[in-house]
């Protein structure tokens, strides 16, 4: 089985969101498990995978998982 990984440009670009969001999430201890080898950032296609999962929800009035742990989405869960 070939591992897939993606670097922070690329899982910025999936998300459409800024790759200092990604680096604030790092620093945070939030978003999908990470690797840091010889200074570079790669994300595993399978963490990626899993951390989307997790983040799935059904409604508006309800959250699959914590929202510390998906934060493409708690920005907008709890605005009232």
């Amino acid at each position: 089985m070939e591992v897939v990984h993606l670097n922070q440009k690329q899982l910025a670009a999936r998300w459409s969101i800024s790759e200092a969001t990604l680096e604030r999430w790092r620093s945070e201890g939030i978003g999908p498990k990470f690797l840091k080898l010889c200074g570079r950032v790669l994300y595993r296609q399978v963490d990626i995978e899993a951390y989307e999962e997790s983040c799935l929800a059904t409604s508006t009035k309800t959250v699959a998982a914590p929202a510390e742990r998906c934060s493409v989405s708690s920005a907008n869960i709890y605005k009232y």
